[in-house]
């Protein structure tokens, strides 16, 4: 075969590649903005409309969650098998469903219950779900494009909020669950049915170690105590997460920030997020992911623990603070894959997914607690201690990772 013709096939499918990764991109703006940050536009307004408790129009969103780590490991299972456009054509239909009852809710036990279809969908929908299916599919050459997704979803707030504001002050609360129910049965459906493969790429991919032995070598060695750190990193970043986002205007007014200071403060780390994955997908390839995450939980720790004590400009504070959760999304799912290969990755995810979608769930309440008890100050002092723990089981992570390789790749003569 002639080289221009084996670069057809190449051509090809980096062009599939390209398609998926568009797809699952507008998939996950559209999966997030109408879930995950659609309350913070429409909380107010359905509060006003129905006289429901704000407490249970907010723990909408905690009840999604919940369903949503639950089942997770099914989601990976089915990943596995396979079957990963089935799970996002069909987290989308879910996902459409349950913003119809949404708009449709009549009672607070109504609406709750739409929270639990909508839970279902983004066990699928959101980063979980799109990164199993990508690590599955592409491999070890998935980092780049996980960290491609990652750069479309961080555009889902910016994206859906001005429209669920605009959708809202045209048309109530209601007709916007139904707009979005819409756009996930026209749009977000037929992208992936489109774009996502059936199977997983059966071409080289780069960065494979070129030793089976040492791939052998890999798949024999304990993994569990990988698996256990990986999930407790992945936790303690994400509940952190959803706490600060809950939280940070109440946080920020705690140090003496408020007003116009805050929200332009806050406006910040949205851009910071994407300015980092930008770097990552640059300079990525040149080292392991397990780096990334460690800058990530140093930089979250670092600039959550100084904005509690005072030290260093608040505006410097909160750019670290967005580069730190930016490159967090992405080793979430770059870190799992490189340390426990495609064939497991999906599966992996959908275990590591029930522990962290559960403390999404949990810490903007128990956040709103510490604050009542505590004060400001305080909360963000052991909100950056977790981060701290995050940064000190990466580093025990990595030691575990090199130990594990050590032997075999001394051996063999690969680099450390």
């Amino acid at each position: 075969m002639s080289d221009a013709q084996a670069a057809i096939p190449t051509r090809l499918r980096s062009k599939q590649r390209g398609q998926a990764i568009a797809g699952l991109g507008v998939g996950q703006i559209l999966s997030w903005g109408s879930t995950f940050y659609l309350l913070a536009v429409l909380a107010d307004p359905i509060t006003t409309d129905t006289g429901w408790p704000k407490s249970i129009v907010v723990a909408g969103v905690s009840v999604g969650l919940v369903v949503a780590g639950l089942a997770s490991p099914r989601i990976g299972a089915l990943v596995a098998g396979n079957h990963g456009r089935a799970v996002l054509i069909f987290s989308a239909l879910l996902l459409a469903a349950g913003l119809v009852v949404l708009g449709c809710a009549q009672s607070q036990w109504w609406y709750l219950g739409a929270w639990v279809i909508l839970g279902l969908g983004m066990s699928g929908g959101l980063y979980n779900g799109a990164f199993a299916i990508l690590g599955h599919t592409y491999g070890a050459s998935a980092r780049s494009a996980i960290t491609f997704v990652t750069l479309f979803g961080g555009f889902a707030s910016s994206v859906c909020w001005p429209l669920s504001t605009l959708l809202v002050n045209e048309f109530g609360w209601r007709w916007t669950a139904f707009v979005y129910a819409g756009a996930h049965l026209l749009i977000t459906a037929p992208l992936y049915a489109l774009t996502i493969p059936t199977r997983p790429d059966a071409s080289p991919t780069p960065n494979r170690p070129t030793s089976q032995n040492l791939e052998e070598h890999l798949s024999r060695a304990p993994r569990w105590p990988l698996i256990v750190l990986v999930a407790m990193v992945i936790t303690l970043g994400t509940s952190i997460a959803a706490l600060m986002s809950m939280h940070m205007f109440s946080l920020l007014a705690g140090v003496g920030i408020a007003g116009a200071t805050a929200v332009a403060l806050a406006a910040l780390i949205g851009p910071s997020q994407v300015g980092a994955r930008l770097i990552e997908l640059i300079v990525g390839r040149k080292h392991h992911p397990l780096w990334t995450l460690l800058i990530a939980t140093f930089a979250t720790a670092a600039a959550i623990l100084l904005l509690g004590v005072g030290a260093l400009t608040p505006l410097l504070l909160v750019i670290i603070y967005g580069v730190g959760i930016g490159l967090s999304s992405i080793a979430s799912g770059t870190v799992p894959l490189a340390l426990f290969g495609q064939h497991a990755y999906a599966k992996i995810m959908g275990r590591i997914a029930l522990p962290s979608l559960l403390a999404q769930a949990a810490a903007p309440i128990i956040g709103t607690a510490q604050i009542e008890h505590v004060g400001h100050i305080y909360t963000l002092i052991w909100v950056g201690a977790a981060a701290l723990i995050a940064f000190l089981l990466t580093v025990l992570l990595m030691l575990l990772e090199q130990r594990r390789r050590q032997p075999l790749m001394v051996h063999k003569g690969h680099p450390m």
